[in-house]
Formats: C-alpha cells, structure tokens, sequence
C-alpha cells in the first residue's frame, strides 16, 4: 500500500514538474519585437519643462500654529459618595 502512494505522488509530482517546463517554454519562446529605432528630430520642434499640471503656491507658514484649546462644558454632576473633581 505504501509503495502504490509514492509512486502515485512521484508520478503526479514529475507530470507537474513536466508541465511547468512546458508552460515556461512555451511563454518565454515567445520573440519580443525590435525596438523602433528613433528618427530624425525636426528642429521646429521645441521642448518645454515637464509639468504635472498642478498650481502650487509657495507660502511661508505662521510662525505659531492657529489652535485654540478645546474645553468642552462639563455638565455631569458627582453620584453621592465619590470624591470631587478638581
């Protein structure tokens, strides 16, 4: 019994193996095409500076942040045997 289940996982592991040669094989055969060489460059042709076609402002920023405290209203009162809050 043993025997007959390694060599049924030896078989479905070398049919594996087999396959993924092949696939591997058969996708990379594949020739890739040859790059286009450049032509010529017109001289009427002008060039700018790349841009991401954003607006950005330039602005120092405040020297102290603008935030105030928050301190919400306490309106809970102290239960009848608990210390009072400060």
């Amino acid at each position: 019994m043993k025997t007959k289940v390694k060599l049924l996982t030896a078989t479905v592991g070398t049919g594996a193996l087999l396959t993924m040669g092949g696939v591997t094989i058969a996708t990379s055969a594949a020739e890739e095409p040859a790059p286009v060489p450049p032509g010529p460059v017109s001289p009427s042709i002008t060039t700018s500076e790349v841009t991401t076609g954003e607006t950005s402002t330039e602005a120092t920023a405040p020297p102290v942040p603008e935030t105030s405290v928050a301190e919400p209203p306490v309106t809970a009162t102290t239960p009848s045997g608990f210390a009072e809050p400060h």
